[in-house]
């Protein structure tokens, strides 16, 4: 087994890296000691080095299982330019490329083989794992194991077949996101023995988290971007026609911006990703699918247009920024018409069980938006973790605090409503219902059942629907009215409720949010940003595309933002200058140190040094 000294030289000769992230050097000298692993470490810290590093400290193959085909090509491509010998099997290959492949693996020229979990199972891949000298297999991804996680696929079920087929080597199980049921179940359905289990902070100190009311959300998309014109960012859309409505009204508007979803045909869809991982899209507007295949590490912002399913999929699809470690931001555009979007869905589902935890699932998502606390502490109360400070200084709650105010009287109209709606109807209805009897809206429920005729309604047409559906949100917060849990989830009023109608007692609510982001021309300074030489930054990112794109490769595969900054704040014009850069391996050094060095000191001689004192 190597001792900490070789992993470190590895570390840094081949990656670039001077020091592990938490937990990676854990659980690398245990994988490597030969025991089952179970990893739980957050988007962006490091999972992939937990099993890359060890295979260039083993005899032979490491056999990586990747859900989605971008994955794989993406991972590969970064491995090469490091220097190491890795490939990929799957059905984008034609037949000659895939022959030459496996006649490769025979050979045992390869230390990394990435694949899909169903190709693992045809019975000739069976015998060639016998044949390959398999020493590990690496399961990126687990929680697609578990039916009780946010993106399951029964074809990962059948990997558990491996245990039998290679008793002795040692299974790696890594994700991102799992809570503790889910952990269990991969723990289950990957027969992992006795594991050593690392779960480290589910915390991403690098990534602001806001939540704006949803109004006009096309307008509070292009009001963001106009901030963030050079950096790539991804709007999450629920639906196709909305990810193609988005992409077309930025591009309309001169930003570049492309859809991505499953009913683009596949070469399109695969053109759109390209040119979005090469930089040439800054944006792309996709559905949630797209968001496994993704490992550009320089997106800096997310944007959900439409409420996610569940907290599981937000945090992963928040996790696609800031991969670099450098700061990114999180916008969701939050509105009960998305929630009840939602629950209709929900109420088609037929499997009772799973509908019910669906339903739970989004009511909590839902909490999470309607939250006057610390977003931080939301999400990581949700996997189990204690956030231990009162104000993590990187969400709008805590970054601007909304203000309260006396809402007695808008309490008690709105609650007068919701016993009226249910008096005169001898049933409940829901929030968006309650909204517009408030407004004095003549929709065709509320002339069918002649609620136009209740003495609440349109008490409330001097506000608008938005700052009502607030008020609805805010006494749910309070316990003041409770949302069912049946096939239409109506609203209840609890006995606390009925208290604040008969006793006139006072009643504080919190103001929503703006509708809009502060309407800055200026593009946003990010606190977390390494100071440097910001026009030798651009000229840098410049040669990296040139460099990129003679290979065919995305930029980041040649050097990432954060080497970037740290050259544009140092000037190394020497490749030996080069040492000690942030992502700079040997290969890298070998085959770009002199080419950077030189367009520096050639940058250096019309341009002054610029001094930094932070």
């Amino acid at each position: 087994m190597p001792t900490l000294e070789e992993l470190l030289h590895t570390l840094s000769t081949t990656f670039g890296y001077d020091e592990f992230r938490p937990l990676q050097r854990e659980i690398i000298e245990t994988s490597l000691a030969g025991r089952d692993v179970f990893a739980l470490l957050p988007t962006g810290g490091g999972k992939s080095m937990c099993f890359q590093l060890p295979a260039l400290h083993r005899t032979g193959l490491t056999v990586v299982v990747s859900p989605l085909i971008a994955l794989m090509k993406d991972q590969v491509d970064q491995m090469q330019a490091a220097g190491v010998a890795a490939t990929f099997l799957n059905s984008s290959l034609d037949s000659a490329t895939a022959r030459s492949r496996l006649a490769g693996l025979h050979r045992g020229e390869f230390r990394l083989l990435y694949v899909a979990p169903e190709r693992l199972m045809l019975d000739n891949w069976k015998e060639n794992l016998r044949a390959w000298n398999v020493q590990c297999l690496a399961i990126d991804e687990a929680h697609c194991v578990s039916e009780w996680g946010h993106d399951f696929r029964p074809e990962f079920r059948q990997i558990a077949q491996l245990r039998d087929l290679l008793p002795e080597i040692p299974i790696i199980a890594l994700t991102a996101t799992a809570t503790e049921r889910v952990r269990e179940d991969i723990v289950k359905h990957l027969r992992l023995r006795t594991p050593a289990v690392f779960v480290a902070s589910f915390n991403r100190p690098n990534l602001t988290y806001k939540v704006l009311p949803k109004d006009e959300p096309l307008k509070q998309i292009i009001d963001w971007v106009k901030r963030r014109e050079d950096e790539s960012g991804i709007v999450y859309c629920a639906s196709r026609a909305s990810a193609e409505r988005v992409a077309e009204s930025l591009a309309g508007r001169g930003y570049s911006a492309k859809p991505y979803h499953a009913g683009l045909d596949a070469a399109e869809r695969a053109r759109n990703q390209e040119l979005f991982l090469r930089d040439e899209t800054k944006i792309i507007c996709a559905t949630i699918a797209f968001g496994m295949g993704i490992n550009k590490p320089n997106v800096r912002w997310v944007i959900h247009y439409d409420l996610p399913k569940n907290i599981e999929g937000y945090y992963q699809e928040t996790g696609r920024a800031g991969r670099d470690g450098l700061p990114g931001d999180c916008l969701l555009l939050f509105s009960g018409g998305d929630i009840a979007k939602q629950t209709h869905f929900l109420d088609e589902m037929t499997d009772a069980a799973e509908q019910a935890r669906a339903r739970q699932q989004l009511k909590l998502m839902a909490r999470y938006g309607e939250s006057t606390g610390c977003r931080r502490r939301e999400l990581l109360a949700y996997f189990g973790e204690t956030f231990p400070l009162d104000n993590c200084a990187a969400c709008d709650n805590c970054n601007e605090p909304r203000d309260t105010y006396d809402g007695t009287v808008h309490a008690q109209k709105f609650l007068s409503c919701v016993f009226r709606c249910r008096q005169a109807s001898r049933f409940g209805v829901g929030l968006n219902h309650v909204v517009e009897v408030l407004v004095g809206a003549k929709t065709e429920k509320i002339l069918k059942w002649g609620h136009d005729r209740l003495t609440t309604y349109g008490i409330g047409g001097d506000l608008p629907r938005h700052h009502w559906a607030s008020v609805g949100r805010e006494l749910q917060r309070l316990g003041y009215i409770v949302q069912g849990d049946g096939e239409y989830p109506t609203l209840e009023i609890s006995a606390e409720g009925l208290a604040i109608l008969k006793s006139r007692q006072h009643v504080t609510l919190t103001k929503p949010s703006e509708f809009t982001p502060k309407a800055k021309r200026s593009p946003i300074r990010r606190e977390g940003d390494v100071a440097c030489d910001e026009f030798l930054l651009a000229e840098l990112k410049k040669l990296r595309k040139r460099l990129a794109d003679e290979r065919e490769v995305p930029a980041y595969v040649i050097f990432g933002d954060k080497t970037l900054r740290q050259m544009a704040r140092d000037y190394p014009v020497r490749e030996k200058d080069m040492h000690g850069i942030f992502g700079m391996g040997e290969k890298k050094r070998e085959e770009f140190g002199s080419t950077f060095a030189k367009f520096i000191s050639d940058f250096l001689e019309n341009n002054p040094r610029q001094q930094f004192n932070d």
